[in-house]
């Protein structure tokens, strides 16, 4: 049997993932989570082979969790299933050791070979999500500008960020600078909204 962690906030699509991946002759759902900060614990209690992880989930992310998992748990492959189907998440997915990577309009068939393809050794990734990717190119964000670009999401001063961050108040300007300009946008609001909207953050 196939053993699969299955981290999802939304109950209902999670019991009825659990529901469906269960009819599997091959596939067990052993644990089921509906937050990120519980993925890893989980995962190093129930030993699954595949970690079926959501993007968008409460404490830390589907994104970090898949980094938290190879560091972890190295033999438990990472499959992202996503409502939302971002270039950027892709990459970002890919870059924290993702086996795969799937929109949530899929047939459960096709989740379902996905999840033996993982554990074969193979990558998936959404065809057509996949094509957007090379069509987009990389994320031109730095880690240091992404990180103060999510801090000021909320409205927070460049104090307020600078304070968070353990930077100066002029780094911080500088960083946000840079992000403005690297995204084509008037100020760091709108930096924000197209950094999410390409799934750079």
């Amino acid at each position: 049997m196939i053993r699969v962690l299955l981290a999802e906030d939304q109950g209902m699509m999670r019991g009825a993932l659990a529901l469906l991946l269960g009819m599997e002759e091959d596939i067990e759902v052993v644990a089921q989570v509906a937050a990120g900060d519980d993925i890893v614990h989980t995962a190093l209690t129930s030993r699954p082979d595949v970690a079926l992880l959501d993007i968008e989930l409460p404490g830390r992310s589907g994104l970090d969790a898949a980094a938290d998992l190879r560091e972890e748990c190295p033999d438990c492959r990472v499959l992202i299933l996503t409502t939302f189907g971002r270039p950027g998440y892709l990459r970002r997915a890919m870059d924290a050791g993702a086996a795969g990577f799937l929109v949530k309009d899929g047939p459960v068939e096709e989740l379902a070979e996905a999840i033996r393809a993982v554990l074969r050794g193979e990558v998936v990734v959404d065809p057509a999500l996949a094509a957007a990717a090379l069509e987009a190119g990389p994320n031109p964000l730095t880690a240091r500008e992404a990180e103060v670009l999510t801090a000021s999401v909320d409205g927070a001063t460049v104090a307020d960020i600078a304070a968070a961050l353990h930077l100066s108040e002029s780094t911080v300007r500088n960083y946000l600078s840079a992000a403005i300009g690297k995204t084509g946008t008037r100020n760091r609001m709108e930096a924000v909204r197209v950094a999410r909207r390409e799934g750079w953050l």
